[in-house]
């Protein structure tokens, strides 16, 4: 049977996630409490993330980074499972937007899986700022940003980024200085044991 692609709904959040693989997640975090304790942590996080997501009335897509799972936390009744594709995550997260808009979507937000200070309301405010904005931006603590939402495709925010580092949101406003923009409150990244600290709930998985 042939494939629908006009979209049920014309917005859509594409979630960006690693398969919970012990020794290839939270490598920075691991480095001080162990591969076993950060994969606890990212299954909490991934936890978190489902939450938050699944009551969003908007088409929901989520872009494994190594397979396809049949059964895991993401249901497939709520989330439509993908596999991303490209070399680097500019790639990927280009080529993920590119599928979105092929599709019909009009409002399209990408989010990471594993950001506990995220809430379902930083989720809802990003897709009602597309409805009279161009673009919106969630920056990170660390210089990066956790949230992106666009209303039509575009590839050179996904083109000469330095991925991983502390330039990656000065590099992204710098393609949309002339585009209606609009940024969210910052928030962080679970990166390292220092920003679990302020996360008694964190801290407890690792007691």
């Amino acid at each position: 049977m042939k494939e629908n692609n006009i979209a049920k709904t014309d917005e859509l959040l594409l979630i960006f996630t690693r398969n919970p693989e012990k020794g290839k997640v939270k490598k920075r975090l691991a480095q001080r409490i162990g591969d076993e304790a950060a994969l606890k942590v990212y299954n909490y996080l991934l936890q978190h993330t489902v939450a938050i997501t699944r009551p969003l009335s908007v088409e929901k897509w989520v872009y494994y980074s190594e397979k396809l799972p049949e059964e895991d936390i993401w249901e497939k009744d709520v989330f439509r499972k993908k596999l991303q594709q490209g070399q680097d995550l500019g790639q990927r997260m280009e080529q993920a937007f590119s599928e979105a808009f092929k599709s019909g979507y009009k409002k399209v937000v990408i989010i990471g899986s594993d950001l506990f200070d995220m809430e379902e309301a930083d989720l809802k405010m990003a897709f009602l700022t597309l409805e009279d904005h161009e673009y919106v931006v969630g920056p990170a603590q660390d210089g990066g940003y956790f949230l992106l939402g666009m209303k039509k495709p575009t590839p050179q925010l996904f083109k000469n980024k330095d991925w991983s580092t502390s330039r990656v949101f000065d590099q992204t406003l710098g393609n949309l200085e002339q585009e209606k923009l609009k940024l969210l409150p910052v928030r962080n990244d679970i990166d390292t044991f220092e920003d679990m600290r302020s996360h008694p709930e964190l801290m407890k998985l690792i007691d």
